[in-house]
């Protein structure tokens, strides 16, 4: 199943693009082999057995063969809290007019976390949403109404304004990530949007605030941001190039074939230490390649959402 991404570019406001996106992707699941999820989320959950037969829908059962329950409008049944990156380095590759069939880093996070902020009001979940860079530059407390998920999509819409290239916003995921931590509710789904570009004298802090997020009894999720081709397989022409830190502004001009091994190897070696200990925390690890399209991330949430129920 495919998106058409540049047809549902026309719709304009983030809200109406979310709702496209979405249920073209539920309307896909039902043509493929993952038939656990319901379509109306707001409205129905699947039966378990041992509980009430009052609530079982069953005109739905003579629908699908599968008993679901309803669900009333005033449950809310998760708190999750979306975590955004909004340092420089997010905003690679640096393009004038970001899409969603060309996107950069940022422009492909906001895009995924309002998809997922239409998801959870379907649900009646309650969401909030945290920016962060080298400070926490938003923190909303998680709510359920109308009104809050449309504040939402109002925030989300601010990071796709293209941000000077003179601002060099650092990452302090580490802290950030400590202090969030302690201002959320326990027990909720906290999804973070990163390439968790930090400083290498950071490493460490970096993880253990990722194990803060699980101490406190968080499901967690991180959908590592990257362009896979070029900051990972460093697919560059062999010809020189001026590469420029988008975070502190230093530059180096280089032949890519020159670097690209230990380049390559360096980057492989901090990405794969990062998926040990996510599964060493039980934290879910996406590869999130902005390249690839939306359905590799959307797939992960609601799978991790059946386990939730």
């Amino acid at each position: 199943m495919l998106l058409d991404q540049s047809r549902i570019q026309s719709f304009g406001s983030l809200e109406f693009i979310a709702r496209q996106v979405v249920e073209g992707f539920i309307t896909g699941l039902h043509k493929s082999p993952f038939h656990g999820f319901s379509v109306e989320f707001a409205e129905h959950r699947q039966y378990n057995t041992g509980e009430t037969v009052k609530n079982i829908d069953w005109k739905l059962y003579g629908r699908t063969d599968r008993l679901y329950s309803k669900r009333y409008e005033e449950e809310t049944n998760l708190r999750c809290q979306i975590l955004i990156d909004d340092s420089s380095s997010m905003y690679y590759p640096v393009i004038e007019k970001p899409t969603i069939d060309k996107p950069n880093k940022i422009t492909f996070s906001v895009y995924v976390a309002a998809a997922l902020i239409y998801l959870f009001r379907k649900q009646r979940d309650a969401a909030g949403i945290s920016v962060f860079s080298d400070t926490i530059e938003l923190h909303t407390q998680a709510k359920s109404s109308s009104v809050h998920h449309k504040y939402l999509y109002t925030e989300l819409e601010r990071l796709l304004n293209p941000v000077s290239p003179e601002q060099h916003k650092k990452t302090a995921a580490a802290d950030a990530l400590h202090q969030i931590a302690e201002q959320i509710h326990k027990r909720s789904l906290v999804i973070i949007f990163s390439d968790m570009m930090e400083s290498n004298t950071q490493t460490e802090e970096l993880f253990s605030s990722l194990q803060h997020l699980k101490h406190n009894k968080h499901e967690v999720i991180l959908f590592h941001v990257t362009d896979k081709k070029k900051e990972l397989d460093f697919e560059f022409e062999n010809r020189p190039y001026r590469f420029i830190d988008l975070e502190s502004g230093e530059d180096l001009k280089v032949f890519p074939a020159k670097v690209k091994e230990q380049y390559t190897q360096a980057i492989g070696r901090y990405k794969a230490e990062l998926k040990l200990r996510c599964g060493q925390y039980h934290i879910d690890f996406v590869e999130a390649d902005i390249n690839a399209g939306f359905e590799h991330v959307l797939l992960p949430y609601l799978v991790k959402r059946g386990k939730l129920f």
